[in-house]
């Protein structure tokens, strides 16, 4: 069992996640059950499969978790756009959640390859 917290890329996925609660706590409220939930569901699935994939038994669950935790910082970056260009944030706060996703996206991509060349 690895201890999740102390994986730069779980940080990084926690302090994003944390980032689109106050992003979106200013959005219309008649998004609050659509684009709002959706945000933050996709940016808690980051660090939340980052953990699950730490405290499960192999290389391969923790790989397999790091997947998961990609398509769900890829569905946020969409949906990130989408709420830029529906005006719900600035274009200045789009950029740095952007560049946070596309980090975390590299970390996470490296972590993977890693594990698979660990074999």
């Amino acid at each position: 069992m690895k201890d999740f917290r102390k994986l730069q890329v779980w940080q990084k996925s926690h302090h994003l996640a944390l980032a689109i609660y106050r992003a979106t706590k200013d959005f219309p409220k008649s998004e609050l059950y659509s684009l709002t939930s959706q945000m933050r569901r996709s940016a808690t699935s980051i660090p939340s499969n980052i953990a699950e994939g730490s405290g499960r038994g192999s290389d391969a669950d923790l790989r397999r978790m790091l997947q998961i935790a990609f398509g769900s910082a890829s569905k946020l970056e969409y949906q990130l756009l989408l709420a830029q260009e529906l005006e719900f944030i600035n274009k200045a706060s789009y950029q740095k959640l952007d560049d946070q996703i596309t980090e975390i996206k590299r970390m996470l991509s490296s972590l993977m390859k890693k594990l698979k060349a660990d074999r």
